[in-house]
């Protein structure tokens, strides 16, 4: 995966084209190429633009599923996690959380302890307890201790969800698969069958037709808007999850911390992540346009409440918000009046030439891929999936010194972080600010990651527009001489690339307390 290259270096005939580059078309792309198939992928805008970079960040086995009676979503979760924390350390993270018990509240002591032995059960390891009111003040200083019994604990992960995608991609197209971004699919059909894609490049408007054995819709929430798609989608609710990010020393944690809101006894949680706290998250129908979510001020409201009910000694106000951000849930609907209630299953569809996939979870984007493959070698038998043994990731060589750092780049980059290390200067390696970014790994992914706008820089190769005071405003000025060296950009490329970025981010991801009421 380097710079971005033209339509024309593509084959005229794949067996699988993929249209969707979120976590969904990423695994599948990852499990697809393992059973030596030619695949494609390609993305209208960057990879990981939509759902699949403003989750909440969490790889979890769900731990509501279970009151929910979702057994086998969650045994399905919890397996993923685990399979991803061995796999993928330093992209993939175990994450301590703690959930507060107060007296007179429900659930109670008792109760959620006897789910979380479930949980470990299922998990093959003991990680849940009970913490005493000191253990529990001494793990988060900042929480309420008025009626605290002390607070049960257990285990989930964390990840970079706009890099566990880049990774995916990574290492496929490492594996002889091909994906482009900012690539726009028509589905084409012949004599009622789907026999490949009209390709439409959004940079130059070139234009290509590619034949394809079988195509893959995994477009999530734009599942039914697919041109030329045969119909058969199943109704979504596009759903929006909302979450604020403060500066880790106004709202300082070291574990996650997982409550009740008092309004309506919705899960919320708060956790460190990439140098910043994350703090979120809602679960509103969405009836705006899907390509640009933003929090409402109904929702700021509404996790402010929720902040100040278990944090009050802060204070923190919502324009102490470094950004905030919001991503739309491709939920399939059941009728259900209260979102949270929608089932988080993927769903399928099939026509001649082609496999529909939507919903489901982050956590469980392999089994997901391994389903619609099953699917798709009803039609083209190539692509039965390979043993359910095989890791996700492949495997990467020990670094002689191990550290943090060298863990954080193996995870990020793959199989490539030895190839990074040889390529950088020392001088490089000092980190951007009080990120925890390098200079080198920017310049990495300007010449080796298919950037092609400075958001795709900014928001998902690296989230500096997220942890960033104004977006990363300040580090700017240096980043616009590395774009124009390795990218050829002139100052007028720079100068609007600059422009469109601010511009998206205030519109995207400033405090929340400059929308309008």
């Amino acid at each position: 995966m380097s710079m971005r290259p033209p339509l024309s270096s593509l084959d005229a005939q794949y067996d699988l084209v993929i249209v969707g580059g979120g976590i969904t078309g990423a695994g599948l792309l990852r499990e697809a190429v393992r059973t030596g198939a030619r695949v494609l992928l390609v993305e209208a805008r960057d990879f990981a633009s939509g759902t699949s970079s403003w989750s909440s960040k969490l790889v979890h086995g769900g731990l509501r599923y279970l009151k929910e009676g979702q057994w086998r979503l969650t045994l399905e979760s919890v397996r993923e996690r685990q399979r991803l924390l061995r796999e993928a350390p330093g992209l993939v993270e175990p994450l301590p959380f703690l959930m507060p018990i107060r007296r007179g509240a429900r659930p109670g002591r008792w109760i959620m302890r006897i789910g979380l032995a479930v949980y470990d059960l299922m998990a093959g390891a003991r990680r849940s307890g009970w913490l005493n009111v000191a253990q529990v003040r001494q793990r988060v200083s900042s929480l309420r201790v008025d009626a605290l019994l002390g607070a049960v604990h257990y285990e989930d992960a964390r990840t970079d969800d706009a890099r566990l995608v880049l990774r995916l991609i990574q290492e496929s197209m490492a594996l002889g698969g091909t994906a482009r971004n900012y690539v726009r699919a028509n589905v084409r059909c012949e004599g009622g069958r789907v026999t490949g894609v009209s390709l439409v490049d959004a940079l130059d408007g070139s234009c290509r037709e590619i034949g394809a054995s079988v195509v893959v819709n995994a477009t999530g929430a734009w599942a039914a808007m697919l041109d030329g798609a045969p119909k058969g989608a199943p109704t979504l609710r596009p759903l929006r999850g909302s979450h604020l990010v403060f500066d880790r020393r106004r709202f300082p944690l070291e574990v996650a911390v997982s409550w009740l809101h008092p309004r309506d006894r919705r899960p919320i949680f708060a956790y460190p992540w990439e140098g910043a706290t994350v703090f979120g998250t809602t679960d509103l129908d969405h009836d705006q346009s899907l390509d640009a979510p933003r929090m409402s001020a109904a929702e700021r409201d509404y996790l402010m409440e929720g902040l100040h009910a278990e944090f009050p000694q802060l204070a923190l106000s919502a324009k102490e918000a470094i950004s905030c951000y919001a991503g739309v849930r491709p939920v399939v609907s059941s009728g259900q009046a209260d979102p949270s209630a929608e089932s988080r299953e993927s769903a399928q569809w099939v026509a001649p030439g082609l496999i529909g996939i939507t919903g489901g979870k982050l956590t469980t984007f392999r089994v997901t891929a391994r389903e619609v493959l099953r699917a798709a070698a009803q039609q083209w038998p190539q692509l039965m999936p390979a043993s359910d043994e095989a890791p996700v990731f492949a495997p990467i060589a020990e670094p002689s010194e191990a550290s943090a750092v060298t863990t954080r780049l193996r995870g990020r980059l793959g199989q490539r972080w030895s190839a990074f290390l040889a390529a950088a200067p020392a001088a490089d390696m000092e980190p951007i600010g009080e990120t925890p970014y390098t200079w080198a790994e920017l310049r990495w992914a300007v010449a080796q990651e298919q950037v092609v706008h400075l958001e795709d820089l900014m928001m998902r190769r690296t989230r500096l527009g997220l942890i960033s005071p104004q977006g990363g405003a300040a580090f700017l000025e240096r980043i616009g001489g590395i774009c124009r060296e390795t990218l050829g950009w002139d100052d007028v490329r720079w100068q609007q690339e600059r422009q469109a970025y601010l511009d998206y981010w205030a519109r995207a991801h400033a405090p929340v307390t400059e929308f309008e009421s």
